[in-house]
């Protein structure tokens, strides 16, 4: 599977950073935004220390200098990558700025329609893999994990026409061939999948097929692709409007024996602004499965937002300003929340996102407040950077954001990964000759 890319803190010379772990109260008064209901800001705070942080234990020489910087975190702070960036319909310098941005911002990636049959194979019997095959060569040289969205995708108007008149016999073998055709050549490449779209909102194949087909499914593709982790993945789920229609599809599937790996949440169908209670009952109520849960599709102001209907690409600076305090507590619920394992942005530069205005970036790369709201949380409060001495023992314990860490003592430096669930790491750096 893919590794995650290296990051930068956006403000290398704020080494108070690392202070997140043992003087959140101070870090709460500096920057961030309150949560506005729901579960206390302290409480996610807490949680944050409970469930996202470890120790790296080191030893060396008493006193010895002790640095601590993170490269890379295990949590997904992913985006979605656009068809028309990696199929050749951008100008190379917006493609360029696109690709680095990306890197810049994210350590998790989506494809935005490049998987999806319909987009994919628009005329039977000749499927165009050019983006995906694209995509997945830049996420690979970049080490940034992939989702593959979706293998199928059951909404009427989503289902390539072609496939509408066929018998339910010849059906069933295309959806096979599909299944075993996406498993073989991509196998081991894609993090995971979202197997079957949005099926408590529309199931063509099972309406044709039967509910079973959902298992066959999964079976198919595991049969070309052993380790694939496929997702069930809906929207309307994280406002609480579907949540106990989608809990009661989760455990049907479940008890028919598919084999799904994790539960993704859409997060589109939000307002202006969202429900931090609903947010999290609704996390709460998903975590009962047991199962990894990623919120796949984020946008913020989201589908029910006033900029939505009216189609405005742009947001007064008010209405910025409380874009920028959203994000941050959504994101602080997330992060906070044991069973969530990561979350994806629906797009993240005006040029190539579905609800322009949720963007991170406007159309001249020129970063919005969420930008630097999301930065500050994701490079800045929940990125260790630290700098300790040794006790007397030559002992150092530094608390750390899971992830991927640079320790340096002197000119030795070793990388270690700190995961959750896991326990601290040791690393030993032995006295440099003539010292104690």
């Amino acid at each position: 599977m893919p590794c995650r890319p290296t990051f930068r803190p956006s403000s290398p010379s704020r080494r108070w950073l690392g202070l997140v772990l043992v003087a959140p109260s101070l870090l709460t008064l500096v920057c961030g935004f309150p949560a506005r209901a729901g579960v206390a800001r302290s409480e996610l705070d807490a949680r944050i220390r409970q469930h996202r942080t470890g120790l790296i234990a080191v030893e060396t020489a008493p006193g010895a200098e002790v640095r601590v910087e993170q490269l890379r975190h295990e949590f997904w702070f992913g985006a979605a990558l656009a068809n028309h960036v990696f199929g050749g319909r951008l100008d190379p310098a917006n493609t360029a700025a696109y690709q680095q941005a990306f890197l810049t911002n994210f350590n998790a990636a989506v494809t935005e329609n490049a998987l999806k049959w319909h987009v994919m194979e628009p005329r039977q019997d000749r499927p165009d893999y050019s983006v995906v095959d694209a995509i997945l060569r830049w996420t690979e040289a970049h080490e940034i994990p992939l989702r593959g969205h979706n293998i199928f995708w059951g909404i009427p108007n989503r289902v390539p026409d072609w496939q509408k008149a066929m018998d339910p016999d010849t059906l069933r073998d295309t959806v096979r061939a599909r299944a075993l055709d996406i498993g073989r050549r991509y196998r081991g490449r894609f993090a995971e999948y979202d197997l079957n779209n949005e099926m408590i909102h529309g199931n063509f194949y099972a309406d044709r097929l039967g509910p079973g087909i959902t298992r066959d499914m999964a079976a198919w593709v595991h049969a070309a692709d052993p380790d694939a982790v496929l997702y069930l993945n809906d929207y309307d789920i994280l406002t609480g409007n579907r949540l106990d229609d989608y809990c009661a599809d989760i455990r049907r599937l479940l008890a028919d024996g598919t084999g799904i790996g994790g539960i993704g949440v859409q997060g589109h169908l939000h307002a202006d602004s969202f429900d931090p209670e609903a947010l999290q009952k609704a996390l709460d109520q998903l975590a009962e499965f047991n199962l990894p849960i990623r919120v796949t599709e984020f946008n913020m102001p989201g589908q029910r937002s006033a900029v939505y209907r009216e189609k405005r690409a742009t947001l007064t600076d008010a209405e910025e300003a409380a874009k920028a305090r959203a994000l941050a507590d959504y994101y602080r619920i997330c992060f906070a929340h044991p069973a969530v394992q990561g979350i994806l942005m629906w797009g993240f530069w005006e040029g190539a996102n579905w609800i322009p205005a949720s963007s991170l970036y406007r159309r001249d790369w020129t970063p919005t407040p969420a930008a630097h709201a999301y930065r500050d949380l994701v490079h800045g409060e929940w990125w260790t950077r630290v700098t300790v001495h040794a006790d007397a023992a030559g002992r150092a314990r530094i608390p750390a954001f899971h992830g991927r860490h640079r320790v340096s003592v002197g000119d030795a430096e070793r990388i270690v990964e700190l995961k959750s669930g896991q326990g601290p790491v040791k690393v030993a750096f032995p006295p440099a000759t003539g010292q104690p």
